[in-house]
């Protein structure tokens, strides 16, 4: 008899997306944590009474189950609540202007009039008349169920009745964004927008990034009730929300429990072994790691079979973190987040030219100790590996570059807290070295770099036949609404799909 029905490797929000959902339907699951916390990229610390995060900051679709929040429709089934605080924008710090900036269309439209003038705006509303029609696709595809990899031809007929109206769009979907973009907008402001956000949401430019990805975003910001969520408490409510869900179904979560290998027997997975060399035996094995850690995972005589697809795709570069816990005294009206952008002309993906901050106890207070403030800032996805790759992170050469490079963070807090560096009483610095330590992840990268000219990112199946990925190195991708599908396709695809549809079938929209 076997110890499980799944054994999943990891705790980020894939995998227990994935765990929580088939301990829902009456599998016997264990989710096994290398790390001491569990959450994986979107784990939270905490250290003299500040609480940080260590990855996402921007949420939404938290308390929504509506097509595009697989991660709420999970909550929502789950019968488990996160309490959030809404908000409208964030700050940007541009060489252009600085401002305070609103989601939504009317506020961002308005910024352009102000900013660019009336020939600017008439691009900008022609670029969006244009990803209307692709935003409606993307509002009618049920995230949570549209896996390529789970849909049959009578349901696939049935999304093109749906789709219908605008099927003539669908092909934009798996271009990339930039082809749309460069139609329309020739202003430099607006093109570097647009490149910004493609960016912040893949790690990669506009022209490698895929108009589906996009469409989602512009269907959520740009609609005319959009606001933002903020998770009380951070990433860690997220993660106990799924983790409550998982366990009240009999669901088992281990940390500080690293797998060492999966056990095969006639090329079927059986199991694993941890560090600690105990067995557990498994009909099902769910990898939530990167592409390049799961290949780690197999047999010296089965990795042949995974090398061609896993070794052939490119990482998006890492990241330099700042962490810092500061006196709160007369600061007022500070930002929740803060994206800066130094010299648009060395190019978005440039090292140490974009960085985002977030302060998340202006609006949550338990987040810092009382009279201070709590702040996480990064460069998203630009800190390049090799310069750091060799060095020990212990020594003087490894201190001296971190203090160096993270330097660049001071510029842009000066321009919102002027005072920054006298109010600063806990600071703590990242590089990729850090980020590949407590997250585990493959040179420390934010994941695969698939350019949407090549292809779409691969689905959750694996050469061996009850071995399943989920996560951002698998079909949608990366980013929380797309991990968070990958771990239901998963589950759809161990549990059965009828037990699956009958398990969801209380969900609005479908």
């Amino acid at each position: 008899m076997q110890d499980y029905e799944v054994i999943i490797i990891g705790s980020g929000i894939g995998g227990l997306s994935c765990g929580a959902l088939l301990a829902l339907s009456g599998k016997k699951v264990l989710i096994c944590e290398s790390h001491s916390q569990p959450g994986g990229v979107a784990h939270s610390f905490s250290k003299k009474g500040y609480k940080f995060e260590s990855g996402p900051s921007l949420w939404s679709g938290l308390q929504s189950i509506g097509n595009n929040s697989p991660l709420g429709q999970i909550l929502y089934l789950l019968e488990e609540k996160v309490e959030i605080k809404k908000y409208m924008g964030w700050k940007v710090l541009f060489p252009e202007a600085q401002f305070d900036l609103e989601v939504g269309d009317a506020p961002f439209r308005k910024k352009i009039k102000d900013l660019r003038g009336d020939v600017a705006l008439k691009e900008w509303d022609s670029f969006i008349k244009e990803i209307q029609p692709i935003s409606r696709i993307i509002s009618k595809m049920p995230l949570l169920t549209t896996s390529p990899q789970n849909l049959n031809l009578i349901e696939t007929l049935n999304l093109l009745v749906k789709l219908l109206p605008d099927i003539k769009y669908a092909g934009n979907l798996r271009k990339d964004f930039g082809d749309i973009a460069g139609k329309y907008l020739k202003d430099p402001f607006l093109n570097n927008w647009v490149d910004l956000l493609s960016f912040l949401i893949s790690g990669m430019s506009m022209h490698d990034t895929n108009t589906a990805a996009m469409a989602t975003l512009f269907n959520e910001w740009f609609n005319p009730n959009a606001y933002l969520e903020y998770p009380l408490g951070g990433s860690d409510s997220v993660v106990n929300a799924l983790i409550r869900g998982l366990k009240k179904n009999k669901g088992e979560l281990r940390l500080s429990s690293r797998v060492k290998e999966i056990n095969f027997e006639k090329n079927l997975a059986t199991g694993v072994t941890l560090e600690n060399n105990e067995v557990i035996s498994s009909d099902f094995v769910v990898t939530n790691c990167d592409i390049w850690n799961r290949t780690k995972l197999f047999p010296s005589h089965l990795k042949n079979e995974l090398k061609p697809s896993d070794t052939n795709i490119e990482t998006c570069k890492s990241f330099l973190h700042i962490h810092l816990g500061f006196d709160a005294s007369d600061l007022v009206n500070l930002p929740i987040h803060t994206i800066w952008v130094n010299d648009w002309g060395r190019g978005i993906t440039a090292e140490r030219n974009i960085a985002v901050f977030s302060i998340p106890s202006v609006i949550d207070p338990t987040m810092s100790p009382e009279g201070k403030h709590v702040l996480h800032g990064y460069t998203p996805a630009n800190e390049p590996w090799e310069i750091w790759k060799d060095l020990e992170l212990n020594s003087k050469r490894y201190k001296d570059l971190k203090e160096e490079r993270c330097e660049i963070f001071l510029t842009p807090l000066r321009k919102i807290i002027p005072d920054i560096d006298k109010r600063i009483e806990l600071k703590m610095l990242g590089t990729p070295l850090t980020h590949k330590k407590f997250t585990n992840t493959y040179k420390g990268s934010y994941g695969p770099a698939i350019s949407a000219n090549k292809s779409l990112f691969p689905g959750y199946k694996t050469p061996i036949r009850n071995v399943l990925s989920c996560g951002a190195s698998t079909f949608p991708g990366i980013g929380i609404p797309a991990v968070a599908a990958s771990g239901a396709y998963v589950a759809e695809a161990i549990c059965g799909k009828n037990k699956f549809k009958k398990m969801i079938s209380d969900l609005k929209n479908f």
